[in-house]
C-alpha cells in the first residue's frame, strides 16, 4: 500500500474541511458534544460521532493547520465540560465578574493547548498518508491525555472513557482502565471514517472488516461487566454519612465554626453504633492540634465496634517540607486508627503557584486555606475495625493511575470532597462519575461523603446503591462490602495501553529524518 501521498488525503475533503469558518464551528461543536457523554447528560453514544467529525475536518488539513483544530476541539470540551470553575472564581473567590470571565476563559483556553499540541504532533508523525493518520489518531489522543493528568499537577478530567461507567465498554474498565476505553472509542471514531472511505473506494470486504473490528468490543462488553474481578466479603460493614450542607460562603468563619461541628454531632446522634461513620473534607473545620476536645468528644459517643473518618486540617512538623505546615487530611476516631495528607492538591484552591508573586493581587488568590503542603507518598490506608479504607480527598479521585496504585492494598475506597465550591453546576455531577469509574476500575466499593452534594455508596461494578440530594442537611445509610484481591488494570495501570500507542508512533509514523 502507498502512503504520504496526497491523493489519499483528497479523497477525503469535503466542506467541513474545505471551508475555514465551517470547519472551526464544527469542530466547536463536536468538542462541546464530548461534554454531553457525561453526566448529567450521559450520551455515552456521541464518543464516537464527536471522534469521527473531528476526522472528517482534519484528516486532509496540512500538519500546520491541525494545531489551530485541535485548539477549536479543546475549546469546545473544556468550555463547556469545564467551566464550572467560574462558580468559585465569581462567587467564593471575592473577584468581580468580567475578572472571572476573563480568567475563566485563560483557564479554559490553556488547557485546549493541550490538544492542539496532540494534534500538531499527529501531522508531523503522519504526514499526508490517510492510512498513517487513522492509524495514528487513538495512540495521538490517548498519549494526549494523559500528558493532561500529570502536567503542571494535571487536570485528568473528561476522558471520553469515564462516560462508559454506564456505557458498553464499561466492562474493559477492570482491564485497562479508563484510558484503553478512550482508546477504543477513538478506534471506533477512525473505523466510522475508514469504512466510509473504503466503500467509497468501492472496498466493501475490507470496510466490513473493520466495521467488525470496531464494533466487537462495544458487543463483547456488556457480557464482560459480568466478570467478578474481586472477592466480596460475606458479611456487611453497616455505614453511614453525613451530610451538612453547610455553606461555603461560612465555612471558614471563624464565628459559625462552632455551629458546623454541632451540626455534625447532631446528624450522627442516631448513628454512633455503625461500624462505619464518614464526615466530608475539612468537616471539623479547625486544625486537629486545636480539636482535642471534639476528638476526644467523638471517641466517646462512638460505639464499641464503630469508626468514624472525618476531614479535618492537619498542622505540624513536616518531614517532607522539614518544617511546620498544613495538610488536608482525613484521620480515624474510635475503633480505628490512622491519618492520611491529601497528595494532589488543586491549584490556587489549596496551594497558590508563584505565590510569592501572586498573594495580594486579586482575592482569587487568597481564598481560605490556599496554604496547603502536598502530603508524602506511598501512605497507608486508614484502619476501620480491622478493615483497610484507602482515602482520596476530592480531586484524588480523578487520577485512574494513582487510585489503581493506592487501592492494591484496601479493602473499601473512600473519597470526600466539598464541591460547595462549584454550586449546582454540573461540575459536582462529573465528580461524582469520576468516582463512579475509579469503583469499576479497581472493583471495590466507593464510598462517598460530601459537604452538599452528591452523597453516596458506589458498589464494585460502579453503579450508585443508595444517595441523598444535593443541598440537603441528611444523613445517607446502607451497607457496604469490602473486597479482596486485584483487578488487572490495578496491576499494570494505565501502561499496557501507553505503551502500545507508543509503539504505533514509532512503527506507523512517517520518518522526519531519511536514513543516509
Amino acid at each position: 500500500m502507498t502512503s504520504n501521498t496526497p491523493r489519499q488525503t483528497a479523497a477525503l475533503r469535503s466542506s467541513l474541511s474545505e471551508q475555514p469558518w465551517l470547519r472551526a464551528v464544527v469542530l466547536l461543536i463536536a468538542g462541546a458534544m464530548q461534554t454531553l457523554t457525561f453526566s448529567p447528560f450521559n450520551w455515552w453514544w456521541l464518543g464516537p460521532v464527536s471522534v469521527a467529525l473531528i476526522l472528517l475536518c482534519c484528516l486532509p488539513l496540512a500538519p500546520k493547520k491541525l494545531f489551530r483544530a485541535g485548539w477549536l476541539v479543546g475549546l469546545g470540551l473544556f468550555g463547556t465540560g469545564a467551566s464550572w470553575v467560574y462558580v468559585s472564581i465569581s462567587e467564593h473567590g471575592n473577584t468581580s465578574v468580567p475578572l472571572a470571565i476573563i480568567l475563566t476563559t485563560i483557564f479554559v483556553a490553556g488547557l485546549a493547548l493541550v490538544p492542539g499540541l496532540a494534534f500538531w504532533a499527529w501531522g508531523k508523525l503522519a504526514k499526508d498518508s490517510t492510512v498513517r493518520r487513522l492509524i495514528l489518531f487513538p495512540a495521538v489522543w490517548i498519549l494526549g491525555d494523559w500528558i493532561r493528568g500529570w502536567l503542571l499537577t494535571g487536570f485528568p478530567w473528561l476522558y471520553l472513557g469515564t462516560a462508559h461507567v454506564d456505557g458498553p465498554l464499561g466492562g474493559f474498565a477492570p482491564l485497562v482502565g479508563v484510558h484503553g476505553v478512550t482508546f477504543w472509542i477513538t478506534v471506533t471514531g477512525c473505523g466510522i471514517i475508514a469504512c466510509w472511505w473504503l466503500a467509497r473506494n468501492t472496498r466493501y470486504a475490507s470496510a466490513s472488516i473493520v466495521a467488525v473490528v470496531a464494533l466487537l468490543p462495544w458487543i463483547t462488553g456488556p457480557a464482560l461487566s459480568n466478570v467478578q474481578w474481586t472477592t466480596l466479603d460475606e458479611e456487611p460493614t453497616t455505614f453511614a454519612a453525613m451530610q451538612g450542607n453547610i455553606p461555603q460562603q461560612i465555612k471558614w468563619d471563624p464565628d459559625f465554626l462552632r455551629d458546623q461541628i454541632v451540626a455534625y454531632l447532631e446528624l450522627t446522634e442516631d448513628h454512633w453504633d455503625s461500624d462505619l461513620i464518614l464526615w466530608p473534607e475539612t468537616a471539623i473545620p479547625i486544625p486537629q492540634d486545636q480539636a482535642g476536645k471534639v476528638i476526644d468528644h467523638i471517641g466517646e459517643e462512638l460505639g464499641e465496634n464503630s469508626t468514624l473518618i472525618t476531614g479535618i486540617p492537619w498542622y505540624g512538623f513536616s518531614d517532607r517540607v522539614e518544617d511546620f505546615t498544613f495538610h488536608n487530611s482525613i484521620m480515624a476516631i474510635g475503633n480505628g486508627s490512622g491519618i492520611y495528607h491529601k497528595q494532589k492538591l488543586v491549584p490556587f484552591g489549596e496551594y497558590v503557584p508563584l505565590q510569592q508573586w501572586l498573594r495580594g493581587l486579586i482575592g482569587f488568590f487568597d481564598l481560605p486555606m490556599s496554604s496547603f503542603s502536598r502530603g508524602p507518598s506511598k501512605q497507608s490506608p486508614l484502619d476501620a475495625n480491622g478493615t483497610s479504607v484507602m482515602p482520596f480527598i476530592c480531586y484524588e479521585v480523578a487520577y485512574p493511575n494513582f487510585v489503581a496504585s493506592n487501592a492494591r492494598n484496601s479493602g473499601l475506597l473512600l473519597t470526600i470532597s466539598n464541591d460547595g465550591w462549584f454550586g449546582d453546576s454540573i461540575g459536582p455531577l462529573q465528580h461524582l462519575q469520576i468516582a463512579r469509574m475509579r469503583a469499576l476500575e479497581t472493583g471495590r466499593y466507593m464510598l462517598r461523603g460530601t459537604n452538599n452534594g452528591v452523597t453516596a455508596i458506589i458498589d464494585h461494578k460502579g453503579q450508585i446503591t443508595e444517595t441523598i440530594p444535593q443541598f440537603e442537611r441528611a444523613v445517607l445509610t446502607g451497607e457496604v462490602y469490602a473486597a479482596e484481591g486485584n483487578t488487572p488494570y490495578m496491576q499494570s495501570s494505565s501502561w499496557p495501553v501507553l505503551t502500545l500507542a507508543a509503539i504505533l508512533i514509532v512503527f506507523v509514523r512517517v520518518r522526519v529524518i531519511p536514513k543516509n
